[in-house]
């Protein structure tokens, strides 16, 4: 296939590049900052990917790419929780989203020939927050700051089926690999002062980074596979379970919560995002048959552990 991915630089679209010239596709990386693009994928390693320059929230020469691409993959946006949520932050969150998915839809109805698939991002924040309900892929939405992105970013992909091309929506989970959010946690483990986070109440709905790659390429390559996918791993978790899970793989205690004062100093709103949580469970994957690699907290960080 001739696939073009957007936010191919970042911790998830890294790891699809990759797979996806494991497996002899060719490669249309979309960027604002080729110079970054061209050291993560130098040629030598990446004879298959081809960069393309481009500004996601305006029209311009890069639409026409998407002519000839069978596939498209959209995974950028402004990152959640490097940052404080200041009314610009927020701006620049919803626009990254709902406005950059709404030139790669424009650029894929006026491609020709048209990509046949796209995959859009979106994220379990569609749910909203909850220490006692469970979400599958048919639960309403939220109501809060990130369910209201998660919708609208959801609006703006949907919009890709007037073009009569096939549309799957990856609600995806905190992502588990090393240079995710694990990789902020293992410092204070290291220094023997690892502890939950917040309550260590609230769910951690998460997913290895590979398992989410394997994902992607199936809702790429399998036609019958549309609509909404969760993407997290079948077995969700209290936020104590997986600091007490990181402990026993890292083999230090869990003794030193973070309070939740501590976090909002430091990230004001975006606390949310690790503070609060929801139990998702992946029912659509699961009823196509998709095979987890990493189906339990402690495989996955085992996994991701070893290779740091």
């Amino acid at each position: 296939m001739k696939i073009a991915i957007a936010g191919a630089t970042g911790f998830v679209g890294s790891r699809l590049v990759e797979r996806a010239q494991e497996e002899g596709h060719e490669i249309l990386v979309f960027t604002r900052n080729p110079t970054k693009a061209q050291r993560v994928f130098p040629p030598s390693a990446f004879p298959h990917v081809e960069i393309v320059g481009y500004t996601p929230q305006e029209s311009g020469e890069w639409q026409n790419e998407l002519s000839g691409c069978d596939a498209v993959v959209n995974l950028a946006g402004t990152p959640l929780a490097d940052e404080r949520w200041t009314a610009e932050r927020k701006r620049s969150i919803l626009d990254s989203r709902k406005l950059g998915t709404r030139k790669l839809v424009e650029a894929i109805a006026q491609a020709d020939p048209k990509p046949s698939v796209l995959v859009n991002s979106s994220a379990v924040g569609y749910y909203g927050t909850s220490e006692t309900a469970t979400f599958d892929e048919t639960s309403p939405p939220g109501d809060d700051f990130l369910a209201n992105v998660c919708r609208e970013w959801e609006h703006e992909a949907r919009q890709v089926k007037e073009s009569d091309t096939r549309l799957v929506i990856v609600r995806t989970g905190i992502v588990l690999g090393m240079g995710g959010a694990i990789a902020k946690m293992l410092t204070p483990f290291r220094l023997f002062a690892g502890g939950p986070i917040g309550s260590g109440h609230q769910w951690f709905s998460w997913i290895h980074r590979d398992d989410l790659v394997n994902l992607i390429l199936a809702a790429l390559q399998r036609p019958e596979i549309e609509g909404v996918l969760d993407g997290t791993a079948p077995n969700p978790v209290r936020m104590k379970e997986l600091c007490d899970t990181l402990g026993q793989v890292m083999h230090r205690p869990s003794w030193l919560p973070v309070p939740d004062f501590a976090l909002h100093v430091l990230l004001g709103d975006a606390a949310q995002v690790v503070l609060e949580g929801q139990q998702v469970l992946p029912k659509r994957p699961l009823e196509y048959g998709f095979e987890y690699r990493y189906p339990t907290l402690k495989a996955a960080l085992e996994e991701v552990l070893s290779s740091s």
